[in-house]
């Protein structure tokens, strides 16, 4: 996939854009497309008829207790499977930058300018467009109004009483996350808008970045010989699109706030649910050249005429005082703020509105404890915090985009970066907040050290960092709905160490403290058809827990395969300990770490069967690399094996005895021994050693280890690096052998080429990564819902997932190489092999 192929596909999504106009300062790097862009590629998601007949023999029976478990779950206790293999998300090519800081909830604008996607419920997705919730300029001259539209190329059934239907091919999307920016040029008026959203999601900030707000600056150019009167029309239905929409009881109120000499009025929808109820409000602040107008309510059903009439008449709305009636049960309400500002000829005005939501007390499925979002430590539990909250980001939105600019800067202006890189890596951050994310303070009683404190070998049982910084907790996608899947967060956590430290820290002491827990309450486990244990002792676990239960107070959602143990679980945490340390210098979590990093490599090494200090892949049921069942050592288990015990001679050095030392060095010199001997086949280390069709397949991952070393500035034995797709044979097809062998699965791609330019293959790191950004999200339409995997059939799988935060790895591989850092005295490669 050439560099001239990806020019070409970028200005393919520009193609149809029918203006010069290039709005008000919209930069030059991020992902554009024009509002009337029709993507050709249309591709379904993966289902059980896109399995191989081998494949499909060979798992009859999990889709025999699949479907049992499936119909148990979905219609006698009437909950949602965490995965759903009979529903899986239809590709709807329609997203755009989701709204609000992180764990407090998202909502997602779409790239045409609707809110099309909630997650206000924690973890707990609703696809859904409400088409009421929309921007609408009134342009008026000499007390005349000569301009009204809704700025949506929609042309829906209902509101038949509004001017639908804007030229898409006028307009364009642009999307440089946590902001984006919508041009329209209004036909025949001379008149260009420009809408910037904002998101306070911004690096190393642990306050504004958890607020669950957003806010529009409209930016109004009038390039006519004479003034205008502008007014924008924000309208907003009191709900998601949900059905608990029109289950009754919701209702609307105007408010003005005045706070340290700065006034905002607005009005609050509130959502009265049973569970989890919230406030919704859209305000925006009051200036002396501002005309600031309301309707506190109205029926988003039948024709709406009425709304539109009131603002056609004078650019104004009648702004009702008092609230609006609890909603009969069928019965929905919305509401709408209007801005209006004066523009002059040839001149440059602006507008502004702030979106915000309030749901500061969340349960989750199993209704069982309530937990605090982590906002609420700035702006209270009562649930009146809407119009503070608005207040503030109406006030500080602009240090926010300062802080934004001078974090992202350096990279926009590093002219040896190609433009898709500065837009993957910054437009792939949406998950962080939009990954079904909940970030809530800690509870007073809670216990996180799993009963076993520091003087015994465990934590202490609240550590410092989550007590001031909080849980933090993100789905392995919105599909595969487990928080925290530690597999995947492995790749993920680049993302999290390198810009909220802190948050990623906090992880790994909620991980660590359920390594010591067990829950020996058998269950089935459907792959194998076999039980066992939920969670064994030194074991981490597979996720904390599923957001339709009780996330972390009951582990291991997932049970396709056995999680009681899982081999690279327990490899990646150690692996993840030392470079977070490495990143950090914090000598605190390395001492606290210490010896839960010693209890889980104890539990490993009784896997060496035959004394070589290689561990083995037989023992745990089930033990596969997702769908690649393994035999004896391998490939991908042995380089992260070696790749431990390499950190664990360099922490023992930093935080135990020689001895220590001396024991992890003798089973790493043996192991290495073992690994070349078992493994190298003259050119490569084959996939394992077990002699089967598949073994000398060259498996992507097989670098990961070695990747992480890297990272940590630790080295390791030079691995062959091969193709992008998952498994590929000697002669450079794709292995077949399983599922999910021949996909290509994106954040792993991205993990490869961050190993590459650790290697100094800058340039093939970057070529490689390239063509899945290209894919994704500029032939199949799949932006800010990047999928797990996509294959050479018309399919994929998983939207909107995890692993794909991968890609700061790559900026970190850049920066290590960049600087030139050669290892210190201190941080040797002594251990290495």
């Amino acid at each position: 996939m050439t560099s001239e192929w990806g020019e070409k596909s970028t200005a393919d999504l520009m193609s149809a854009y029918d203006s010069k106009e290039a709005g008000f300062g919209v930069p030059k790097e991020g992902w554009r497309i024009c509002l009337a862009h029709v993507f050709k590629e249309k591709r379904k998601p993966f289902q059980a008829k896109d399995v191989s007949l081998s494949n499909l023999w060979e798992h009859i029976g999990l889709g025999i207790r699949y479907l049992r478990w499936w119909y148990k779950k979905t219609q006698v206790e009437k909950k949602a499977p965490f995965i759903d293999m009979f529903h899986a998300l239809p590709l709807r090519q329609i997203y755009g930058a989701p709204l609000g800081g992180i764990g407090g909830g998202t909502i997602t604008r779409g790239w045409r300018g609707e809110f099309c996607r909630w997650q206000l419920n924690p973890g707990m997705y609703h696809y859904k467009t409400v088409i009421a919730d929309q921007f609408t300029v009134c342009l008026r001259r000499g007390g005349q109004t000569v301009y009204q539209q809704v700025l949506s190329v929609e042309h829906p059934s209902t509101l038949q009483g509004w001017n639908w239907g804007y030229c898409g091919e006028y307009a364009f999307y642009h999307a440089l996350y946590p902001r984006a920016w919508t041009v329209y040029h209004l036909p025949g008026q001379n008149v260009t808008l420009t809408c910037r959203q904002i998101s306070p999601v911004i690096p190393h900030d642990y306050k504004d970045s958890s607020l669950p707000v957003a806010v529009f600056v409209w930016d109004i150019e009038n390039k006519n010989d004479y003034a205008l009167e502008v007014s924008i029309m924000f309208t907003m239905v009191n709900g998601s699109g949900h059905k608990d929409d029109s289950s009754g009881g919701h209702w609307n109120e105007p408010f003005h706030l005045e706070k340290e000499g700065k006034a905002l009025s607005g009005v609050l929808l509130h959502h009265c649910t049973a569970v989890n109820p919230y406030t919704l409000c859209i305000s925006a602040r009051e200036q002396p050249d501002r005309k600031v107008s309301h309707q506190t309510a109205f029926s988003p059903s039948g024709t709406c005429s009425g709304l539109w009439s009131d603002l056609m008449t004078d650019g104004r709305l009648d702004s009702p005082s008092g609230s609006s009636p609890p909603t009969q049960k069928g019965e929905k309400v919305a509401a709408a703020l209007a801005v209006g500002c004066s523009v002059p000829a040839h001149g440059h005005n602006d507008v502004e509105f702030c979106l915000a939501w309030d749901m500061p007390l969340i349960t989750f499925g199993s209704r069982e404890r309530k937990h605090v979002r982590r906002y609420t430590r700035y702006f209270g539990t009562k649930g009146e915090a809407s119009p503070s909250l608005s207040h503030y980001a109406l006030t500080h939105y602009k240090e926010w985009e300062r802080r934004i600019e001078e974090w992202q800067s350096p990279i926009l202006q590093d002219s040896s970066l190609p433009s898709w890189y500065k837009s993957a890596l910054f437009n792939e951050l949406y998950f962080v907040a939009d990954g079904g994310t909940v970030w809530t303070e800690l509870a007073e009683d809670a216990d996180v050290s799993g009963g076993v404190r520091s003087e015994d070998g465990g934590l202490p049982a609240q550590p410092d960092v989550i007590k001031e910084y909080g849980r933090f907790a993100y789905l392995e996608g919105q599909e595969y709905r487990m928080y925290n899947t530690y597999d995947v967060h492995f790749y993920a956590s680049f993302a999290l160490i390198m810009l909220w430290p802190k948050l990623a820290l906090s992880v790994q002491y909620d991980i660590a403290g359920s390594v010591v827990q067990q829950d020996l309450t058998e269950r089935l486990h459907l792959m194998s058809g076999r039980y066992s244990p939920v969670k064994t002792k030194n074991v981490v676990p597979h996720d904390i827990g599923d957001p339709d239960d009780e996330p972390w107070h009951r582990l291991n959602a997932y049970l396709i395969h056995d999680t009681a143990g899982w081999k690279d679980l327990n490899l990646k945490f150690v692996l993840q300990v030392y470079r977070d340390f490495h990143i950090t210098q914090d000598n605190q979590y390395l001492k606290d770490m210490w010896p839960i990093c010693q209890a889980v490599m104890e539990s490993e090494i009784k896997f060496d069967f035959d004394g070589d200090g290689l561990i083995e892949n037989s023992g745990y049921a089930d033990q596969t690399y997702d769908g690649w069942t393994v035999t004896g050592p391998s490939a991908y288990c042995g380089g992260l094996w070696l790749a431990s015990l390499c950190v664990m001679c360099k922490m023992a050095r930093l935080v135990d005895t020689e001895k220590t030392y001396q024991h992890y060095k003798d089973i790493l010199d043996r192991g290495s021994a073992a690994f070349d001997k078992l493994l190298w086949n003259g050119k490569y280390y084959n996939y394992d050693s077990s002699g089967r069709y598949h073994s000398n397949s060259v498996m992507s991952d097989q670098c990961a280890g070695h990747w992480f070393l890297k990272a940590s500035m630790q080295s390791f034995p030079p691995m062959n690096k091969h193709d992008s797709v998952n498994g590929m044979r000697p002669e450079g097809v794709p292995d077949r052998s399983s599922v999910q062998s021949d996909e290509v699965w994106i954040g792993v791609v991205y993990g490869l080429a961050a190993t590459m330019i650790h290697e100094g293959m800058r340039e093939e790191g970057m070529h490689t990564a390239e063509g899945c950004y290209r894919t994704v999200w500029e032939r199949l339409g799949m932006a800010f819902q990047t999928p797990e995997a996509y294959c050479e059939k018309n399919i994929y799988r998983s939207l909107a997932y995890m692993r794909p935060l991968s890609i700061w790895a790559m900026q970190l591989a850049l920066n290590m190489t960049q600087k030139d850092q050669a290892p210190t005295t201190g941080d040797s490669d002594e251990v290495g092999t």
